[in-house]
């Protein structure tokens, strides 16, 4: 592991002090995570507080929370309900600004200390880029972002001195596994995934089913558009991807292995054999606690995980002919250049056209794999070949879709 990503964790860190407040920016403030990165902060008034809150239709919950928490600015993304959020929020002493671009100047902000980024997809690719550009530590829940354009993020936050701490629950497992361990090789990591709604199914019993069934996600409470990659295994995938950059890792180094109960959340594999893996139950909250207080551990009143009450844990290869995207992210990250970005954008397109019915359940992977063969590679992409790659693929994966 190249321990230069993170390079302000190390070893001569002041654990034992709590400073001033963090000041924190959530870009999604109205989603699963956004949510509950709020509630970790009403526990915890005491050490963070709100600077900036964002939103990308939800208007109602956005002025709401706006009230409660009362940031210095909030920004609506759907320019058309800048009016009603302003309005709402004309009594109150906050700033509204609406659109993407507001996003990715607010996230600059003098005053901010970390910019939490669960903006869904590759709309939370610019904000994130300007957030490292400014200086801003950046807690990671925008798993597309190292997806899309790894290279150029990672890059970038070394040249910038900026730290990326991983929300995810498994590539938090892999960070806290590896407090400690900077100096020492990584021999291979192990993702862990639940195998979504329709583990152990075979391709003749994914051919017909619904929407409904594949967003009762069976251990986690996530938005749809992620629900519906774990029932892929796209977003395995995807987070196989992230760990590449994140961890500095090549893709022999990264295994998946499919671990119904979802209680160990990943682990590590040292160059002497030996394995650490970080265990609990299945709680967001937790991983994001961690990025956000690093490198202190805030008490909580999180349910405890209790042996007892799991008295055998299940681990299965998975089955990477039937989930395809699985596969498909590792042919990504093999060929490399702009092949990840390729696959992201063809994959939210097909996602949404299968929760809008126009599509079935295993067309998702089959669509995802025909624009990775149909859209042009670029070996050594910049940030312009990203957001036009991006553009293509969506437009040749509609043209698929109708």
């Amino acid at each position: 592991m190249d321990a230069s990503y993170f390079p302000l964790l190390t070893e001569s860190f002041a654990l034992d002090i709590e400073t001033q407040k963090k000041s924190i920016a959530i870009l999604g403030s109205t989603g699963s995570i956004g949510t509950q990165t709020l509630e970790i902060m009403d526990s915890h008034s005491d050490y963070f507080e709100v600077e900036v809150l964002t939103a990308n239709n939800n208007a109602d919950l956005l002025v709401a929370q706006a009230i409660k928490y009362q940031p210095n600015v909030v920004v609506i993304c759907n320019e058309s309900l800048y009016n009603q959020v302003s309005s709402a929020l004309s009594a109150h002493p906050i700033k509204v600004y609406a659109g993407l671009k507001a996003v990715e100047q607010v996230v600059q902000m003098d005053n901010i200390d970390v910019v939490l980024t669960a903006m869904v997809g590759y709309a939370g690719l610019l904000p994130t880029i300007r957030a490292i550009e400014a200086g801003k530590d950046i807690a990671l829940a925008n798993k597309e972002t190292l997806v899309v354009a790894g290279e150029l993020i990672t890059s970038l936050a070394k040249e910038k001195g900026v730290n990326i701490y991983p929300v995810d629950s498994e590539h938090s497992a892999i960070f806290q596994c590896l407090v400690g361990e900077w100096h020492n090789p990584i021999e291979k990591i192990i993702l862990t995934a639940s195998g979504g709604p329709f583990r152990g199914m075979k391709r003749d019993q994914l051919a017909h089913v619904t929407k409904a069934q594949a967003l009762k996600h069976p251990n986690w409470e996530m938005g749809a558009k992620i629900t519906i990659d774990s029932a892929s295994l796209m977003n395995k995938g995807l987070e196989v991807i992230e760990a590449k950059w994140l961890f500095g890792l090549s893709p022999e180094q990264i295994d998946v292995v499919v671990h119904k109960e979802s209680i160990i959340h990943s682990l590590v594999q040292f160059t002497d054999g030996s394995m650490k893996a970080q265990m609990g139950l299945p709680d967001m909250k937790l991983p994001i606690l961690y990025a956000l207080a690093y490198p202190n551990r805030r008490k909580t009143n999180f349910e405890r995980f209790n042996f007892l009450d799991y008295p055998a844990l299940h681990f299965e290869q998975p089955d990477r002919s039937t989930f395809q995207n699985l596969d498909l992210a590792y042919q990504a990250m093999e060929k490399g250049g702009n092949t990840a970005c390729i696959l992201n954008a063809a994959n939210e397109v097909t996602v949404d056209g299968f929760l809008k019915e126009k599509i079935g359940f295993l067309e998702i992977a089959e669509l995802n794999a025909k624009c990775m063969d149909k859209v042009d590679f670029i070996a050594k992409p910049d940030l312009n070949d990203y957001i036009e790659t991006d553009k293509k693929t969506r437009a040749v994966a509609l043209e698929m879709i109708k």
